[in-house]
């Protein structure tokens, strides 16, 4: 084994191999049976609507998998929200995409959870300036993917350095606890980091590493006076009590100094509960778990028509469907050849046709479809 990290090669999942097993003893099986069905299949969650919406992400790298092969695919757009009903369907020979779905159902189910975590933190504190820092808990070949889902969801930046490298975004951040612990006291940190780092980057102090944090954000401010954009407070969870009242209590002293310019950021084991508690009292947020650490959405891909004929294991829905938005924000399913309902938006667009990509990405009109989509079905209100 020459390769030094565990990751499945760019290759591997173009050419199908990263896979299960059994699709490709599925294939075997069809060739000697010289059988390969013309299908219809369906990527879906629910299979009736439920109330709960989900946010669909992954789309790009799905359509990327899909992109070449002799089949056409319609899927709803990157920052859609979805409630029961396909998120997805392919229609073409069976062999032709039969080992893809595991690769496929991956990008769609991981970016989808973590693109549904971002956006109930977004709607937690929709006024805050709130970032994902939640890199550090994933496999890093993985970071690019959660930041992308942070930002479809309209978080408004993201710490990876190497994401934003893929992604054509700046990655964001300060200083660590680590910086402060290196130099052995807070205010040698501070300034040389004011003296070092471009003048373009923010100074935000961390301010909680050897004392309180109301007397570590005043020496801050002593120590770099108008330079000073900010502190961030990331006080361990066994140390913080009553939290809100920590940050007010800075909020208060530093405005008794003539200090209401300097912003208060918070972060560390945050989740949208914290964000609604804090968001009057907190300039803006980094959120890392409760994004990174998402439980992947349970999507399936089932087989619904076959040569023409209506199919479907147990428990599933057979025949093409469509889904439709109306503008009162609900979400409709039906079979695909009978009318929609009045108003309705088909949300099933065009993706692939014979193998060829009709469509492109774009990170910033994801964001705005999701925040929209949000607003017209209550999202988590």
């Amino acid at each position: 084994m020459t390769d030094r990290f565990d990751v499945v090669s760019e290759e591997s999942i173009r050419d199908g191999t990263a896979t299960d097993a059994y699709f490709l003893r599925t294939e075997e099986t069809l060739d000697a049976a010289d059988r390969n069905p013309r299908v219809v299949a369906e990527v879906t969650r629910d299979q009736f609507p439920t109330g709960e919406f989900d946010l669909f992400a992954g789309v790009k790298d799905a359509a990327h998998l899909l992109e070449g092969l002799p089949i056409d695919v319609d899927a709803m757009r990157e920052g859609q929200l979805f409630d029961g009903g396909p998120v997805m369907r392919i229609e073409g020979d069976y062999l032709d995409f039969a080992r893809y779905e595991t690769s496929l159902l991956g990008f769609l189910s991981h970016a989808s959870g973590i693109g549904t975590a971002a956006l109930e933190t977004r709607r937690a504190a929709p006024n805050s300036n709130v970032l994902s820092f939640g890199a550090r808990h994933v496999h890093p070949a993985m970071a690019p993917m959660v930041e992308r889902g942070a930002l479809v969801a309209g978080l408004d930046g993201f710490s990876h350095v190497a994401a934003g490298e893929i992604l054509g975004k700046e990655a964001s951040g300060t200083m660590p606890h680590a910086l402060v612990i290196a130099f052995g006291d807070q205010e040698t940190a501070w300034t040389a980091f004011d003296d070092a780092v471009d003048s373009d980057v923010p100074r935000i102090a961390i301010c909680d590493t050897y004392s309180d944090e109301k007397d570590e954000s005043l020496r801050a401010a002593e120590a770099l006076g108008d330079a000073l954009d900010g502190v961030r407070l990331d006080t361990t969870s066994s140390r913080r009590g009553d939290f809100r009242h920590i940050v007010r209590e800075v909020r208060w002293e530093l405005d008794a100094r003539g200090r209401e310019d300097v912003d208060l950021f918070v972060s560390g084991g945050l989740g949208p509960a914290d964000l609604r508690e804090l968001r009057d009292v907190a300039d803006g947020f980094g959120v890392g778990g409760y994004v990174s650490n998402a439980n992947p959405l349970d999507f399936a891909l089932d087989i619904v028509t076959v040569d023409g004929e209506l199919v479907a294991k147990r428990g599933k829905l057979s025949g093409e469907k469509a889904v439709f938005r109306t503008p009162d924000g609900g979400h409709h399913v039906g079979l695909a050849d009978r009318a929609n309902p009045d108003g309705g938006e088909t949300l099933l667009k065009p993706l692939v046709r014979d193998g060829t990509l009709v469509r492109e990405f774009d990170i910033d009109e994801a964001a705005k479809r999701a925040r929209e989509d949000a607003n017209v079905v209550g999202f988590r209100d």
